[in-house]
């Protein structure tokens, strides 16, 4: 158990996270996310709100749909990355990142009225509910056939949701989303019904290979799948087109904050990569990678995956040494160690919607 963002969290269960890991990937991981932070924002000047404050397009969004965007600041850097949940004509659920979620409840409070043409007071509201829900986030191939067993109100699509979903008899939010790089749902409920919830899951799938997971399972999971992560891929001196997130941003949309700052900047000159070691050692965040002799950028996450099992890392790099096959070096602890730039990510699902 470690601290992290005001909560303690499991680094891994007994089983240990190579065998976490390899559930998910195989079968079926069950985490607890509850520390992620989520944010309400409504009223008729909900969706200008988001189109000023954000990077994506939601004007032609239905509900039911979740979206993933950017929050940039002025100087087009990334203050998180974010979903965004439509639940009603004009009520929007933002799921943030937990250790950002009091900079970005501020960010977004002192900015709900500064877009183009101001705002009239109580066309916009915005509301931390982060308290009023724990998480479960249920992961893997077998992740449907299980909560089939304890659930009617199943959404079809990747990134869609059932806002009155029901598992095991408690109501929730039922999304097919997921951050491992598998198919998979999270399910929001009032934290007095986690525990419930939680156990309930754990027995319908214990005959389908379901086993809790902790933090260091979700960080493999992510990396393999190249899924970045907050503080590492992007922060506030990364831009998304760096960071190699430029589907979340709507250059053609109205002016968003940070826009004017991104004019021009679509193709810059240093981007993530993929890092692939080919000599012998394990790569991970920080350390600085060369090409051709010279400092071409530094990994940003690294670890050794458990399922392709392999030494991977993903690099802010040079653009000129992003090519796929370039060959580099990397210095850990005084040593470099071989490798070689490839795309991303390093590990797709099959039938990846």
């Amino acid at each position: 158990m470690v601290p992290f963002a005001g909560y303690l969290l499991p680094v891994q269960y007994g089983q240990g996270l190579i065998a976490e890991h390899l559930a998910v990937r195989e079968k079926a991981g069950l985490f607890d996310v509850s520390h992620m932070g989520e944010f309400l924002v409504a009223g008729p000047g909900a969706l200008a709100a988001l189109q000023f404050i954000l990077t994506n397009d939601f004007s032609g969004m239905s509900i039911g749909r979740v979206r993933y965007s950017l929050m940039c600041n002025a100087g087009g850097g990334v203050i998180d990355d974010l979903v965004v949940c439509r639940m009603a004509e004009d009520r929007y659920m933002l799921v943030v990142n937990a250790a950002n979620r009091d900079k970005d409840a501020a960010w977004i409070r002192a900015r709900l009225d500064d877009r183009p043409g101001g705002g009239t007071a109580g066309e916009v509201s915005f509301t931390d509910v982060s308290d009023s829900f724990a998480q479960i986030a249920l992961q893997g191939p077998e992740s449907e056939a299980i909560l089939a067993s304890l659930s009617t109100t199943i959404p079809e699509k990747y990134y869609t949701l059932i806002e009155s979903g029901t598992a095991a008899g408690i109501g929730c939010i039922v999304s097919r989303t997921g951050y491992t790089g598998e198919a998979g749902f999270e399910l929001y409920c009032p934290p007095e019904k986690a525990e419930p919830l939680w156990e309930a899951l754990l027995e319908a799938g214990r005959n389908k290979g379901l086993i809790p997971c902790g933090l260091g399972a979700r960080d493999t999971l992510r990396l393999e799948a190249a899924m970045p992560l907050y503080g590492h891929e992007m922060n506030e001196s990364v831009t998304p087109f760096e960071a190699g997130l430029g589907f979340a941003v709507k250059m053609g949309k109205a002016g968003f904050i940070g826009k004017e700052a991104l004019l021009g900047k679509e193709k810059p000159s240093r981007v993530r990569a993929g890092l692939r070691v080919t000599g012998k050692g394990i790569v991970r965040e920080g350390a600085e990678v060369f090409c051709r002799g010279k400092p071409a950028g530094k990994t940003t996450s690294g670890t050794f995956c458990p399922y392709l099992k392999e030494a991977t890392a993903m690099v802010l790099v040079d653009a000129d040494c992003a090519e796929p096959g370039t060959e580099v070096e990397a210095e850990v602890r005084g040593r470099r160690i071989q490798a070689e730039i490839c795309g991303l990510p390093f590990y797709r699902r099959k039938n990846a919607g």
